[in-house]
């Protein structure tokens, strides 16, 4: 395809427009894991467990940790059916457009979801809220596949992908204020409105790389520095045909579901575990997460610095991945500790691993697959990842239910090898699909 276009001049010298979009997607999974981290924070409130409160605060009559667990499940398959959706508009419609109809569709579910006044209303919402949400990382993939080579993706979607622990870092603190100040009706709102001035900004600054007047033509002979591509869109029937769209399927699948568990259900267990006030100490639940941000760029940087020294993508991305995985086994022994802070310490190093996983296997539907088919690709291993996370949610209900954690943090120090030595069967050689 062309580089040049006759309507505009590029700027001289040289831009890095690219990370400037990048910075959008980043803020775009702030505002998203923003809203995820109220319905984490407020889950007590609503159930009404928080001494004191009375039905007067708002709380949700009849909810309960159980139910609530059901509901993140059925809120899990909303985000599991939206993922497919998304791929498939992405690809059709493009990111622009695609991406937009989501974010709408996403902040109205957030204010509906402020209006809550049962169970069933908070079910329903909760529901439409996956759906909405589900665009998020497909969107932001296909976005990088646009907009960066393929020796930078890595790193990228490590940058962005740290805007889920940034939201879920700030979350505590702006939660407290705004239930302070606007109850939690108002939380949730706020988080619509959030969104709402991302999407002004989004519509202002977003185009593809070439019709880009702010892209300078060394940074667009960077960003189409790959072989070129036969453009061509790839129906699910040839889709899901592909090993390679199962390895990506099939780890997403293993792992989605533990990150899950430490975003919804950390400041559940903590409070469960050591009794700890969330009200009056967030310190713990903001550290996990701090930390975690390291392990999204830090990790999600590691594939990429292998390929800037020479080792193919195969090698680069497999040592990441085992890395990673690596990184994730000593978590198994949080249940068994006593002191909250090597608790902390131990879920810390185990998020960080899986956001540096995360940032990986992120990137390997755009290894293997055109930029047509990425979005697709992307929704369909996000989808299948969205139902483990559904399988979760109700399991991790029930073990609250009997404050026996042990199970869950064995399959969360486990998943992820089981999840690489299945991708390295699948795809021994990490290789581009042969689509023709």
């Amino acid at each position: 395809m062309s580089s040049h276009n006759p309507d505009f001049v590029r700027p001289e010298g040289k831009t890095n427009q690219r990370w400037v979009i990048c910075a959008l997607l980043f803020f775009a999974i702030t505002i998203v894991y923003l809203g995820r981290g109220v319905v984490s924070f407020l889950e007590p409130s609503l159930e009404g467990t928080v001494p004191g409160m009375t039905s007067g605060h708002g709380y949700i009559p009849g909810l309960t940790a159980a139910l609530y667990g059901r509901i993140a499940g059925c809120y899990m398959l909303a985000y599991a059916v939206g993922m497919a959706l998304a791929g498939v508009l992405l690809d059709k419609l493009g990111t622009l457009r695609a991406f937009t109809l989501a974010l709408i569709f996403w902040i109205t579910a957030l204010m509906l979801l402020g209006s809550s006044v049962s169970v069933l209303t908070f079910g329903i919402f909760m529901f439409l809220l996956g759906i909405g949400e589900a665009s998020n990382f497909p969107a932001c993939i296909k976005t990088v596949a646009e907009w960066f080579p393929k020796r930078e993706r890595a790193t990228a979607t490590g940058i962005f992908n740290a805007g889920s622990n940034f939201g879920a870092i700030i979350a505590p603190v702006i939660v407290a204020f705004l239930v302070f100040h606007f109850g939690w009706r108002g939380a949730f709102r706020a988080s619509g409105l959030l969104g709402i001035i991302w999407l002004a900004f989004w519509l202002l600054n977003y185009r593809h790389p070439e019709q880009c007047h702010r892209v300078g033509q060394q940074e667009l002979d960077l960003i189409l520095s790959d072989p070129v591509e036969k453009v061509q869109r790839l129906p699910w029937s040839r889709i899901v045909g592909y090993k390679a769209t199962w390895a990506f399927a099939i780890g997403k699948f293993l792992t989605d579901g533990i990150w899950w568990f430490y975003l919804f259900w950390l400041p559940h267990y903590l409070s469960d575990a050591y009794h700890l006030d969330l009200k009056a100490n967030r310190l713990p639940v903001i550290t996990v997460y701090a930390i975690s941000a390291i392990g999204s760029v830090g990790g999600g940087s590691i594939s990429s610095a292998l390929i800037k020294r020479g080792k193919s993508a195969n090698a680069a991305r497999k040592t990441a991945l085992l890395i990673c995985a690596l990184a994730v086994v000593p978590v198994i022994c949080a249940p068994f500790l006593h002191n909250l802070w090597g608790v902390v310490a131990l879920i810390g190093l185990a998020t960080a691993a899986h956001q540096g996983w995360s940032a990986t296997l992120f990137t390997l539907p755009s290894d293997m697959f055109p930029k047509s088919a990425v979005g697709s690709v992307t929704g369909l291993g996000g989808m299948i990842g969205a139902g483990g996370g559904a399988i979760m949610h109700v399991l991790v209900g029930h073990q609250a239910e009997t404050h026996n954690y042990i199970p869950l943090f064995a399959y969360a120090c486990s998943g992820y090898l089981l999840a690489l030595l299945i991708i390295h069967i699948l795809i021994p050689k990490l290789t581009p699909v042969n689509v023709e």
